[in-house]
This record gives structure tokens, C-alpha cells and sequence, in this order.
């Protein structure tokens, strides 16, 4: 299982329920790490789409204990166990959590990879991750691209979870 994520200097990932900055580059390898994949986030994250609609051309599932139903193409878990239980059904490359807080912190045990627009820059927010470079068992594997939008600098980072438990 992967995790996906832009995390500014200090970890933080958002703000009011929206991304930090805009970073065309940052969305663009998004969708291609994504694409044709499995995306797992929380009803906000889903919410927080134009119109609310699921991310074409990847399998979308939703974690949520609200009473939200089922948009067209979205499949609804209650649970992390339940969750866990439908997700067997997939290889673990192809399952990426896709956020918000709360879905990253849940999973991130599970998870193998960590897929981690670095942002040079700090900004206000009220979401974070917990830091990867100081989280015991996760090491910066490598560097996979750098780029810069609106006159901000970030980097394509790949961390790795060393001989996790589950």
C-alpha cells in the first residue's frame, strides 16, 4: 500500500480542506502515479473534488462513518478493518491512501511507500503528516524529480517503511 501527499516544509498538507498551493506539477504527477490505480481517502477529501465527484480512471473508496451515500462509482467502507477487507482484492502497488489527515494516519501503518511532493516553502495550515523523516522505520529512499510553479520549489520524494509489521 503507497501513500500520496504534498507536505510543505513542516509536514503540514492543508488548510480549511484545501490543498496548501496550487503546483500544476504536483497535480500532474498525481494523476499519472494514480491513474488506472486504487484511491482510498475520506468523505472531506471527496468533498473537497469539483462537484464532489470521484476521480475518473482509478477505483475510488471512501472511508466514512457518516451516513453519506454511495456518488455513482464510489465504493463506501465504514471501517479501516473494512477497508482493509475490500482492498485484499488488489496488489498493494496499486492502492494508494490519497488523505485527508485523519485517512493518513490510519493507514500509514500499512503502508510500504510514501509518495511526497516536498515543498520548500512553509505555510499556514491546520492538517499535517506525521514527518517521514523523523518517524521511526521510514527512511527517504530517493529523489525522483524536482519542479517549480508560481515561484515555488518542491521535489518528488520517494520514503520507504523498513520491515513494517503489517
Amino acid at each position: 500500500m503507497n501513500l500520496i501527499a504534498a507536505a510543505d516544509e513542516n509536514w503540514a498538507i492543508g488548510k480549511d480542506g484545501g490543498l496548501l498551493a496550487h503546483l500544476p506539477g504536483d497535480m500532474k504527477f498525481f494523476r499519472e502515479t494514480t491513474k488506472g490505480r486504487v484511491v482510498v481517502m475520506g468523505r472531506r477529501t471527496l468533498e473537497s473534488f469539483p462537484g464532489g465527484k470521484p476521480l475518473k480512471n482509478r477505483v475510488n473508496v471512501v472511508l466514512t462513518k457518516s451516513g453519506l451515500s454511495a456518488p455513482e462509482d464510489v465504493v463506501i467502507c465504514r471501517s479501516v478493518e473494512e477497508t482493509l477487507e475490500y482492498l485484499t482484492q488488489y496488489g498493494n502497488d496499486d492502492i494508494f491512501i490519497i488523505g485527508g489527515g485523519m485517512i493518513y494516519r490510519e493507514f500509514l501503518p500499512y503502508c510500504k511507500k510514501a509518495y511526497i511532493t516536498h515543498i520548500f516553502k512553509a505555510f499556514p495550515a491546520d492538517t499535517a503528516l506525521p514527518d517521514l523523516d523523523k518517524e521511526p522505520g521510514w527512511r527517504l529512499a530517493r529523489v525522483l524529480g524536482e519542479g517549480e510553479d508560481h515561484g515555488i520549489r518542491y521535489e518528488f520524494r520517494l520514503y520507504e517503511q523498513m520491515g513494517g509489521t503489517r
